[in-house]
């Protein structure tokens, strides 16, 4: 796990539970790597996302929407890195690049824009928070 040039970048290995009869990672499975790279964003940027939920009245992030390439296929015991980056933070959504890669060839592109709720409604950033993913910078 790393953050460099504003991208969060996560190593990750291909599990034969990833794939498919062929050995070739089933698409469904690619959401739940980019899923755990938003996810590790937010913890490399100070952000855990259950103390934020329970520090501020329910507040969650969930996709609103998502469009995603699939350029190349990975394959079972592949190493693979999920890139997510930071694009736009609005007042109750965010926008994410994503890329999944293997030996720096891209192999899948997403855009995601997720959104910030509490008790089923939208609700704004907290302020703080919005810094962090504005620039985000690793905590250690």
């Amino acid at each position: 796990m790393r953050m460099s040039e504003g991208a969060h970048r996560l190593a990750i290995r291909v599990y034969y539970e990833d794939t498919d009869f062929s050995g070739v990672v089933y698409h469904a499975s690619y959401l739940r790597f980019l899923e755990r790279g938003r996810t590790e964003l937010l913890r490399a940027t100070g952000i855990d996302q259950s103390m934020l939920h329970a520090e501020t009245r329910g507040l969650a992030f969930v996709v609103r929407r998502m469009t995603i390439d699939y350029l190349r296929p990975a394959r079972m015991d592949d190493v693979i890195e999920v890139e997510t980056a930071s694009r736009e933070v609005r007042g109750a959504s965010l926008r994410l690049a994503q890329r999944i890669l293997r030996d720096g060839e891209v192999l899948v592109i997403a855009e995601v824009q997720v959104a910030a709720v509490a008790g089923g409604r939208p609700v704004r950033i907290p302020d703080g928070l919005r810094a962090r993913l504005t620039s985000p910078e690793v905590v250690t």
